[in-house]
């Protein structure tokens, strides 16, 4: 049986179309040049699932107003800094943010003016009925539930990052073109659950905007300072936090301990440096805040597989 094409565009997608006096075509509204540029697509696969690409900049932020909003509650899977233009470096590390639906459900929708982003949205229901839920870790079993406020942020793999490119590049004809993407964002959700199940949390904490927000800025703070190693203590009086309840949250959104998540930046920085910019194994080291460069150089390994130097070569 055929689909039409009126059903497999979001409703919210037309909406925007008719805020910038266009259409939406092919399943993808292109943004008029008056109002900026890029482009926003949208499919809806069923009634349990739908994605989103946006990769525009607008002059202005619009507001749309989101007539879908008693729908069934979703999870939202958006993957952020994901889409690469060719000639541009990427200087901001692709992630992906996993959230409950009672934490990013809103009656109007925000269209930054600017994004790269990807949104896979589907129905906890249908989700769990895709793999065997019968003895799933506390991560899962609390993000389908769907219950209570939450927000996991999960890095972008090489193979995640694969997946998102043969999304976007691959030609396939219209007849196939839903089928694709369709099995292609089941394939990213499987593979983010699978790495959301290595968790170890054994009790989650239900969040809200403003420990998010509060979170949000002690990352930002520790990678602003990546020369400088965190001091628990000083972060939670700058979050207004106990020690005990930042560390817990950070963990819970992260997977990773605060001086875990740290260390691994400043990994990924030391790598940038040495291949990217082409710096000695000294200069970066001692850029970073290390004194001892054996220490470097172990911390290095631990991280990339080998040494500053090896690495800098291959």
């Amino acid at each position: 049986m055929g689909y039409n094409q009126q059903q497999t565009e979001p409703v919210i997608l037309r909406k925007l179309a008719h805020l910038l006096g266009t259409a939406v075509k092919n399943n993808r509204l292109d943004i008029p040049a008056e109002y900026g540029s890029g482009y926003c697509s949208g499919f809806v696969f069923n009634a349990h699932m739908r994605m989103f690409v946006f990769h525009y900049e607008l002059h202005e932020d619009v507001v749309v107003e989101n007539e879908e909003k008693d729908a069934s509650p979703m999870l939202l899977f958006k993957f952020q800094h994901i889409i690469h233009d060719s000639g541009v470096s990427q200087k901001v590390s692709p992630s992906v943010l996993i959230t409950t639906s009672s934490l990013h459900t809103d009656t109007a929708v925000p269209v930054h003016s600017n994004t790269a982003t990807i949104n896979i949205e589907i129905a906890p229901d249908h989700l769990s009925g895709l793999f065997d839920s019968s003895a799933q870790s506390p991560v899962l079993q609390s993000l389908l539930e769907n219950t209570q406020p939450l927000l996991f942020e999960q890095m972008v793999l090489p193979s995640l990052q694969k997946i998102v490119d043969e999304m976007l590049s691959t030609a396939v004809a219209d007849t196939f073109k839903l089928f694709f993407l369709r099995i292609k964002a089941e394939e990213l959700i499987c593979r983010l659950l699978m790495e959301l199940e290595k968790r170890d949390e054994q009790q989650l904490y239900a969040l809200n905007g403003r420990d998010v927000a509060t979170i949000y800025k002690v990352k930002e703070q520790l990678l602003a300072h990546l020369d400088t190693p965190p001091v628990i203590n000083e972060l939670a009086v700058n979050a207004g936090m106990s020690p005990t309840k930042l560390k817990r949250l950070f963990k819970q959104i992260f997977g990773n301990s605060i001086f875990s998540y740290y260390q691994a930046f400043r990994m990924r920085e030391a790598a940038v440096l040495l291949k990217d910019e082409q710096l000695s194994v000294s200069d970066v080291g001692y850029r970073l805040g290390f004194t001892n460069l054996s220490h470097f150089s172990r911390v290095f390994q631990e991280h990339m597989g080998m040494k500053p130097k090896q690495y800098s070569r291959s």
